[in-house]
């Protein structure tokens, strides 16, 4: 009779929401607005390698397979699986097995032991759709789990790509720093030699005094901060703090140089290579599901239970006698003071809330290429002003100390120039940083830099993760 009926009640199953395109919940432009047109074109999937730097490549494919918040990221995966096989198991019955033994004792009590043996089985008809719906949502959770850990492992590489770029330019900025202090302790030489000699006043003295110490102050924060990098790539990579830093520091290398003019493929896109982007809306559709799931919880239930059991007094004969029987029923939820309604509610608000971050994350991801685009361009237009700087203050500084051992100039003229070059050269250094992390974000914000690990695949119908 309930085979009979499930067709036509079925009917009458609840209806279930799916995410909305995209362009109808937040409108995309057909071209980017303020990234300038690009002429080199970025292959995403391991852009680090354009940068050429064989310590940036070792650090980020460590990350990728050390990385303890990746691990924790694929432990969750492999639990939105598991959650998944266990929605998928609710169309499926359900089948205990009992068997026992007892031993009348008394004066009125059989003889032998009596055995028995049954089974129970359960059955919920999904009349309404809730169980396919769990099912959805499970699924839905999975996607989300998935496109998260590719988000991470997005974030992930492009930080330790950042900061071995930082650690570089802080290794380059420490070695200028103690090139510089060399040359002041020259200048500190011949300041008091020509003091001696009476040829300066002792004023030049103590401003070379000054200037020296104050290069030798910077050194002990750059070593500091080199360290502290050093250090923060070791914790991303999964290992403890040294390796790293003696690495940067007995392989020295320039800061890299990244292409310049980036091709940005069409916001939309981008938009789809995105992870966090398809995350939030995956978790939008489980979200969705999950209301179809509340609602289910107002209309029928319907079961089918059935038990078979047998005994006897050895096991020969145990299954002469065989005895079972099947119920049928339905349940509808009567009164329970507003309980479901208030769960309705509160699976819509959830879904309402995932729709939001759904359209949050597409606008962060927008502003992020744009911004990162803007950032590229105009840190190549600061690394050209600043190598024209840079060889300016080299000649003017070179030309000064000259004039002033021949007595031409006096110190302060000479003090001036050395601190321009030093000041150039370490802001050069930076900018040429700041360019390299400026490409790295761009590629970043493009949806570059992540995978889903083999065996950990997004596709409900993958099997067990291997990460």
């Amino acid at each position: 009779m309930l085979a009979a009926l499930t067709p036509a009640i079925g009917g009458c199953a609840i209806s279930r929401a799916e995410p909305p395109a995209m362009a109808s919940v937040q409108p995309i432009p057909d071209r980017w607005v303020l990234a300038p047109p690009g002429e080199a074109t970025v292959a995403l999937d391991r852009y680090w390698a354009m940068l050429d730097d064989p310590l940036i490549a070792e650090f980020v494919e460590r990350a990728q397979a050390e990385n303890l918040d990746l691990a924790q990221a694929a432990a969750r995966l492999r639990a939105a699986r598991a959650g998944l096989r266990q929605a998928e198991a609710g169309f499926l019955p359900s089948v205990t097995a009992s068997g026992g033994a007892q031993r009348d004792v008394g004066d009125l009590a059989r003889d032998g032991v009596q055995l028995s043996v049954g089974a129970d089985v359960q059955w919920e008809a999904d009349l309404f759709g809730r169980i396919d719906a769990s099912r959805d949502a499970a699924r839905g959770d999975l996607q989300a789990a998935g496109y998260s850990l590719g988000d991470l492992e997005r974030v992930i590489t492009a930080q330790v790509a950042s900061q071995t770029v930082s650690a570089r330019a802080l290794a380059e900025q420490l070695a200028i720093a103690r090139e510089t202090l060399a040359v002041q302790d020259d200048n500190l030489q011949i300041a008091r030699w020509r003091n001696q000699a009476g040829l300066v006043a002792s004023l030049d003295v103590e401003q070379a005094r000054t200037q020296r110490a104050q290069t030798a102050a910077s050194i002990p924060q750059l070593e500091s901060n080199l360290v502290a990098v050093a250090n923060a790539i070791s914790t991303l990579i999964g290992e403890p703090p040294g390796r790293v830093y003696a690495a940067l520091t007995e392989s020295p290398r320039a800061v890299p140089v990244p292409p310049a003019r980036v091709t940005i493929a069409a916001p939309a896109d981008t938009l789809r290579r995105r992870p966090d982007v398809s995350a939030a809306e995956a978790q939008l559709a489980a979200d969705l599901a999950r209301v179809g799931v509340a609602r289910a919880q107002l209309l029928p239930f319907a079961r089918l239970t059935g038990t078979i059991g047998t005994g006897g007094t050895n096991v020969g004969d145990l299954f002469d006698l065989v005895t079972g029987n099947v119920f049928a029923g339905l349940s509808q939820l009567i009164f329970d003071g507003g309980r479901a309604r208030s769960q309705i509610d509160a699976a819509r608000a959830n879904a309402d809330g995932s729709l939001a971050f759904w359209r949050q994350s597409i606008l962060a991801a927008l502003q992020e290429v744009e911004s990162a685009a803007v950032d590229l361009d105009a840190s190549d237009t600061r690394v050209a002003a600043l190598i024209e700087a840079s060889e300016g203050a080299q000649n003017a500084a070179i030309l000064a100390r000259s004039q002033y051992q021949a007595g031409l100039i006096d110190f302060q003229t000479l003090l001036v120039a050395e601190s321009q070059l030093l000041s150039t050269r370490t802001a050069l250094v930076s900018a040429q940083g700041s360019r390299a992390q400026a490409f790295i974000a761009l590629a970043r914000a493009m949806g570059g830099g992540w995978s889903v690990p083999e065996g950990a695949a997004i596709n409900p119908s993958a099997g067990e993760p291997g990460t």
